[in-house]
């Protein structure tokens, strides 16, 4: 349930919006029937050698959270394990993908800012290619970079220890 006042809210995670892709692992996006206009804040749980979403870089800054699990960190044609309460900024312009890693899921807290002319870039990467995170070509466009991708469906969210 979502509990609002003038404008600020709370929410559970498990009543927030959840969203399952074979590809990319369960989203959750925390806003309610709007998009933030400043700053987008998401979890993502990807389970082990699942990309977050396709190896891409932006014109904004990104920062990123691990909350639970290990995963890899793919920035700039590099390669770093992370485990849970690595935190990792990417100012504007760091291409970058996070992969699932070791035996579980891994949660991922996503906090990007919202510039008024939003721009992406898909580049080509080995690395990405290597762990399936690579766009078929290079583009700016999301709907090329993820054309070959069955949509994601709505679900709920998925279990955890919850307090």
């Amino acid at each position: 349930m979502v509990e609002e006042q003038g404008g600020w809210f709370v929410v559970n995670i498990k009543d927030a919006k959840w969203n399952a892709s074979e590809a990319f692992g369960d989203r959750c996006s925390l806003e309610t029937e709007a998009r933030f206009p400043q700053t987008g804040v998401r979890l993502a749980v990807i389970g082990p050698g699942q990309p977050n979403c396709r190896y891409h870089r932006e014109n904004a800054q990104e920062d990123f959270l691990v909350l639970s699990g290990r995963c890899r960190l793919l920035a700039n044609e590099q390669e770093r394990p992370l485990k849970a309460w690595d935190f990792v900024h990417c100012p504007p312009g760091v291409s970058h993908v996070f992969v699932g890693d070791g035996y579980g899921p891994c949660v991922l807290l996503m906090i990007g800012h919202r510039p008024a002319e939003h721009e992406l870039y898909y580049p080509a990467s080995e690395l990405a290619r290597k762990h399936g995170a690579e766009t078929a070509e290079p583009t700016a466009d999301p709907r090329v970079a993820y054309r070959d991708v069955k949509p994601g469906k709505p679900t709920d969210s998925p279990e955890w220890p919850r307090g």
